[in-house]
């Protein structure tokens, strides 16, 4: 007979602590603190089975988050597959910065009878999991929020997210701006793929598993970048925000990018890591 203590110390040999429990208890479908209050607790053959197939896959690579299915962002839990890209904590400075521009501009509506007329009107680019869209439309209620993607499977994704944490967007499949031609937006978001094709973590970890065309962009990592900042104040209302999340290393050239579209009040903002993360602009 084998224990929830005996299973998961022997996973321990191939794989973290933290890891193996997550993995027994997506199996079990139990919380970790059951999982710990617990630990003399018999499993059946096919749960010792099934924890041993996951065990076996996440030794040879693959992301937890697809073998469970889920990961958390922004303080509420997503559904996550292979065709996206798993969302990550940095990335949670650009919503947050969103938020606050949200705030600063008065673009949010207080309600009454021109609540739905004055509601902020944001765009997600490249929503992968919809986990900015659905987050800043359960921030900002009143808000106007269209998720794009050119991959109907990650709109797919990001609609059961959508569904089930209840929040109101609009999904558009598109490549970037194509197919939102005449429409303007108070504030415009995105987390474009910004690796270099050629870099070597590519082939590594976890990326190995991740959507490549939601990850690489060209040599420098900067095609996607160049064509969203293009294009972006043609889909800007006078006074609208555009904000990026980027590389470690492309701050010099973003914001380059962002001044010669005519961008203005560039700023520029650092991750927990000490990274200039996120960088935005402004249409006057």
């Amino acid at each position: 007979m084998t224990t929830v203590a005996a299973a998961l110390a022997a996973a321990r040999a191939k794989l973290p602590a933290g890891e193996a429990r997550l993995l027994l208890g997506h199996v079990l479908q139990r919380p970790v603190s059951w999982l710990m209050a617990h630990d003399d607790e018999v499993l059946g053959e096919a749960e010792l089975l099934g924890f041993a197939s996951l065990a076996a896959r996440r030794a040879g690579g693959e992301p937890v988050a697809y073998l469970v299915g889920r990961r958390e962002f922004f303080g509420r839990e997503f559904v996550v597959s292979p065709a996206v890209l798993i969302p990550r904590p940095e990335t949670e400075l650009l919503v947050e910065l969103a938020l606050a521009s949200a705030a600063c501009g008065a673009m949010v509506s207080e309600g009454g009878a021109g609540a739905d007329r004055n509601a902020v009107k944001i765009l997600d680019l490249g929503t992968g999991s919809g986990c900015i869209a659905v987050t800043l439309a359960l921030e900002i209620p009143s808000a106007r929020v269209t998720a794009a993607d050119i991959s109907a499977a990650a709109l797919a994704v990001a609609r059961s997210n959508a569904e089930r944490l209840g929040a109101s967007l609009r999904l558009c499949e598109s490549d970037w701006f194509a197919a939102l031609a005449g429409e303007c937006f108070d504030l415009i978001v995105a987390n474009p793929p910004y690796i270099a094709a050629a870099d070597p973590h590519l082939a590594a970890g976890d990326l190995r598993h991740e959507p490549s065309s939601a990850l690489s962009s060209g040599a420098e990592g900067l095609d996607a970048m160049r064509r969203i900042i293009a294009a972006a104040p043609a889909h800007l209302a006078p006074g609208g925000q555009l904000w990026l999340e980027h590389g470690y290393d492309q701050a010099a050239a973003v914001r380059q990018l962002l001044a010669t579209a005519g961008l203005t009040g560039i700023e520029q903002h650092i991750d927990l890591a000490g990274i200039v993360r996120v960088s935005g602009g402004r249409r006057y």
